[in-house]
């Protein structure tokens, strides 16, 4: 994982997708069939926009893999989309706390950050993000978009 994140830092941007999705990949697999099952259960429902099912399928993962962040951080995912950004922030700060160089939770939280109109905070975040994956034009855009607003 830290050869994936040197590789990310000194990556061209058109590599840098490739390289967070190996990335991504390999925060998504834990180690055991049954949770991996699990967090597929939870992602399937998520994109036939089934949130409930989506937060059953990984709140049964997070009881039984409390360890795993990307449980976490895809729960978030299923509260924010059905409108539970307290909840969703828990999670995301449960994903940090257990992997810290989680760009998409910290993309997250500064998405949240911004729509609660804190773009300070939002902005010190998404810069966090951009230390992570420099090239992300996502977040380059929300950092030069808040630079004025968070003065």
């Amino acid at each position: 994982m830290d050869e994936l994140f040197d590789e990310l830092q000194l990556a061209p941007a058109e590599q840098s997708d490739r390289i967070t999705k190996q990335i991504e990949t390999l925060w998504s697999q834990s180690g055991s069939a049954s949770m991996d099952l699990l967090l597929k259960r939870g992602v399937d429902a998520l994109q036939e926009g089934d949130t409930q099912a989506a937060i059953e399928h990984l709140s049964a993962l997070i009881d039984h893999a409390p360890d795993f962040a990307e449980a976490y951080f895809t729960r978030a995912t299923a509260y924010f989309d059905s409108g539970f950004f307290g909840p969703a922030v828990a999670d995301l700060h449960a994903t940090l706390a257990l992997n810290p160089r989680h760009f998409g939770a910290l993309t997250g939280l500064a998405f949240i950050l911004e729509e609660t109109e804190k773009p300070q905070k939002a902005l010190a975040t998404y810069r966090k993000v951009l230390e992570l994956v420099p090239h992300d034009e996502t977040v380059q855009e929300a950092v030069s978009r808040l630079e004025g607003v968070a003065l």
